[in-house]
């Protein structure tokens, strides 16, 4: 059990564990997940984590088929700018692999952004702390349990 579906079992809130059986040569872990549930790309939200202004680190919550809009995410929190992460720091301060890494549970409580378009869906898919693993809940118990704010923070691909 990861630590973010322990989160979740003590909590008492409606939530859905669905496994798939992971490809370690998959390109694109969201679009795994999206093929192998059956779901829409804008169902499922992958999590990333920026670095705003070289210091601080953040997590942003977007759907597989968008991207982060890093200019956008930077005013969501009153900085200058906003980037990914370095790969290293994100497993180290969150406490998953990349691929897995989940909004709950992680080792550092870090400010998180919620992209707005996750409000027009009853139910949202997000890792549960495990490649081959995903959490679907209301995206209002997600903000709640993340602490979160909801902004628009993603660049549709489709």
């Amino acid at each position: 059990m990861t630590p973010a579906v322990q989160l979740l079992e003590g909590q008492g809130l409606p939530y859905q564990v669905h496994a798939y059986p992971h490809n370690p040569g998959a390109d694109s872990y969201g679009d795994e997940a999206v093929a192998a549930l059956g779901l829409s790309a804008h169902q499922v939200f992958k999590t990333l984590v920026a670095e705003l202004d070289g210091a601080e680190l953040v997590v942003a919550v977007v759907p597989v088929s968008a991207m982060l809009n890093t200019k956008a995410l930077a005013k969501t929190l009153s900085a200058k700018k906003a980037v990914l992460a370095d790969k290293q720091k994100v497993s180290r301060v969150t406490g998953y692999v990349l691929g897995g890494v989940s909004p709950l549970g992680q080792k550092k409580r870090l400010r998180t952004v919620i992209d707005q378009s996750a409000r027009n869906l009853s139910t949202i898919h997000v890792s549960a702390g495990r490649r081959g693993l995903e959490i679907e809940l209301a995206p209002d118990i997600l903000a709640k349990l993340c602490q979160a704010s909801f902004a628009d923070i993603a660049v549709d691909n489709t």
